[in-house]
């Protein structure tokens, strides 16, 4: 073998094997091939993200539940160290939630977002930063969700009946029995059902 100059450019040439204007052409196109069957297998084989389709009656939306999960995780024994009614419930797994119908799934959650979003989050107090800015995260990640069952509000395909309606009165009535701020750390402290909800909306 000999290494051989021809305009600006080098090339590693076998005196056994017959070189043409095409071979650098056809080395050029295989490597192309090659490097996109890489990235199409790459993809198909790249491990799940974290994201979750929720199946919620005829609205249908996709999240990334394990973030928010991952994100709730690290301020749980925190917040549900302060909850000292113990014998209270706000999200009741059985009665309101596990049961509820696939077409009243959607109006549900959008009310039990707008709550922590309006009433638990922005409400919480504590002087650990690190806590604060897991809630804010946790925060953006609900307006995310909002955001989408808004969309599926305004195309007819997340309608508010009366099962949801009664079950979120319940809700909110439990709430409303404790102190502002008792209910902000019980609710808070739940949020774990609801993810464990979401997550089953199959």
């Amino acid at each position: 073998m000999r290494w051989e100059m021809s305009k600006s450019h080098f090339f590693l040439l076998n005196p056994q094997l017959p070189w043409s204007p095409d071979s650098r052409h056809k080395m050029k196109g295989s490597r192309l091939a090659f490097g996109l069957l890489s990235v199409v297998f790459c993809l198909l084989w790249a491990p799940s993200t974290g994201f979750k389709t929720l199946h919620l009656g005829s609205c249908v939306i996709t999240t990334n539940l394990e973030e928010i999960q991952s994100g709730f995780s690290k301020i749980r024994d925190t917040v549900q160290a302060k909850d000292e009614n113990i014998d209270i419930r706000i999200l009741r797994r059985t009665e309101s939630l596990q049961d509820t119908k696939p077409s009243a799934r959607c109006c549900l959650l959008r009310h039990l977002l707008r709550l922590y979003l309006d009433r638990v989050f922005k409400n919480y107090q504590t002087s650990d930063h690190n806590t604060l800015r897991n809630i804010s995260s946790l925060a953006n990640s609900f307006l995310t969700i909002k955001k989408g069952l808004r969309l599926c509000h305004a195309r007819m395909t997340c309608h508010c009946g009366e099962e949801a309606t009664e079950k979120y009165s319940q809700i909110l009535s439990h709430f409303e029995k404790l102190d502002l701020q008792e209910a902000v750390v019980k609710a808070l402290g739940e949020l774990d059902i609801l993810l464990r909800w979401m997550e089953e909306t199959e």
